[in-house]
């Protein structure tokens, strides 16, 4: 699976003073789009705990490149674009599906740590497999 897909509606309560949608809703829509793409992938939470490893965000890059507004419906896309066994690059892409607009766009690198530690460590091969990047996305 190259890039995961899931459809969104702006609520009234996703924005701000200004009647747009407020920049940090941008960041938990990448945050749930990546947990469903590792579900999707066998890799949710409760698999996390049992191998005793999870993927941690080490940075976030947001460019916001249009206005959102309540009942715009969005394409949230996300994929995977670089894995070396420790680090992990996930992209973003948020269109508006009403006129084709690429309205958001960013990407988080991930590390992978012990959870009983905190420490870094390669990836379990479980992790390598799910989390192996398919193609590029343009």
């Amino acid at each position: 699976m190259a890039v995961f897909e899931q459809h969104i509606t702006v609520l009234p309560a996703h924005c701000d003073g200004l009647g747009h949608v407020n920049n940090v809703q941008y960041l938990h829509w990448a945050e749930d789009v990546a947990w469903a793409h590792s579900a999707e992938l066998g890799l949710g939470l409760v698999r996390y705990q049992q191998l005793d490893c999870a993927m941690v965000a080490r940075e976030h890059v947001l460019t916001y490149l249009a206005a959102c507004f309540a009942a715009d419906v969005l394409s949230v896309q996300t994929w995977l674009s670089h894995n070396d066994g420790l680090r992990l690059r996930r992209q973003y892409r948020f269109v508006r599906v009403s006129d084709g607009k690429e309205v958001f766009r960013g990407h988080t690198d991930w590390v992978c740590v012990q959870l009983s530690t905190g420490r870094p460590k390669r990836m379990p091969a479980e992790f390598q497999a799910a989390y192996a990047v398919q193609e590029t996305v343009s």
